[in-house]
């Protein structure tokens, strides 16, 4: 190593620790890439008080919704790598780059892991009346002795939902045709109606459905059953071990020039944050599980996820409208 590039070197190094020690200096933002109202903003919501606590400054959510979160994220993506300015997102955002061949953004170089927040499981819910089985093994065989007699819904192509049960069918083989909606209310409405046989949803959005008996959950993603609707068993319980780690998680991500030591001072702060009574009983009570991570292994998580979405939406062939 040469003088200058020792310079250099150290330079760098003060300016990161400098940027840490004097963040924040200012009021905070954390994008929403999606509108209000849905998840992600819920949780962004929850955690902005106690973040301006600890934070001694304002902590403001921004709503910047559009082109399937790719607007906010690549605002995000463009924004000084200082920490005032945050993104609260999903893992949809793994599924996005093998939709869009062209994004303005890299999701890997250019956004910073900071730390996983939140997750929630998935079910396979399918309406009794028009599709008998009562368990994953009656569903397949059911599937399987009529090929591309059943159908199921989602949200829109493209979507975790479609994505999710397009990996079930290829997993297992089944034939099941998509039925897109333009957005969730239209696909669970015809679910609940019978005009569409099984939909692959969040189980907290289907709960009170399957409470009142118009839907049946028939398996749960997750390694463990979930704390929602522990009578459903999970999808490995019936002998497929794909599904455990197949779940809507939530994260903090900064601009991808951000230095490692303020990212650990980010991480910190967000898990303490997410330890706090109140934030998780509110958290709960909306159908989410509150987590914790490193900003290692949310990156370890992106890389495995993109991998993993890609050959998905590859193998079905997937379009986005």
């Amino acid at each position: 190593m040469g003088r200058h590039d020792a310079v250099a070197l150290i330079l760098g190094l003060f300016c990161a620790a400098a940027s840490a020690q004097t963040f924040p200096s200012r009021p905070v933002t954390l994008v929403v890439p999606f509108s209000p109202g849905t998840g992600i903003d819920i949780l962004a919501r929850a955690i902005a008080p106690g973040l301006s606590e600890r934070w001694k400054q304002p902590v403001v959510v921004e709503n910047k919704p559009g082109a399937s979160g790719n607007i906010g994220t690549d605002f995000v993506a463009k924004s000084p790598a200082d920490g005032h300015t945050l993104m609260v997102t999903v893992n949809t955002y793994t599924i996005t780059p093998a939709l869009f061949k062209n994004l303005p953004y890299d999701p890997v170089a250019d956004l910073a892991p900071v730390s996983r927040i939140a997750l929630a499981t998935y079910t396979f819910a399918v309406n009794p009346n028009v599709f008998p089985a009562k368990t994953m093994q009656e569903a397949i065989a059911l599937i399987r002795a009529s090929p591309g007699k059943y159908n199921f819904a989602s949200p829109g192509s493209g979507t975790p939902h479609h994505v999710g049960m397009e990996l079930i069918k290829q997993r297992l083989g089944l034939d099941v045709v998509h039925v897109p909606y333009k957005g969730f209310a239209g696909a669970m409405t015809d679910l609940v109606g019978g005009q569409v046989h099984m939909m692959f949803t969040l189980i907290h959005s289907s709960i009170p459905h399957v409470r009142s008996g118009r839907l049946r959950a028939l398996a749960v993603t997750g390694a463990q059953r979930s704390p929602q609707y522990p009578g459903a068993p999970t999808f490995r319980e019936q002998g497929s071990d794909f599904m455990d780690d197949v779940d809507a998680w939530y994260a903090v991500m900064a601009p991808g020039r951000t230095p490692s030591e303020l990212i650990a001072r980010l991480n910190a702060d967000i898990n303490a944050v997410m330890g706090l009574a109140d934030v998780r009983d509110h958290l709960v009570k909306q159908g989410m599980i509150p987590v914790t991570s490193t900003s290692d292994e949310l990156a370890a998580l992106i890389k495995s996820d993109l991998a993993r979405w890609a050959k998905v939406v590859a193998d079905a062939n997937i379009k986005v409208d």
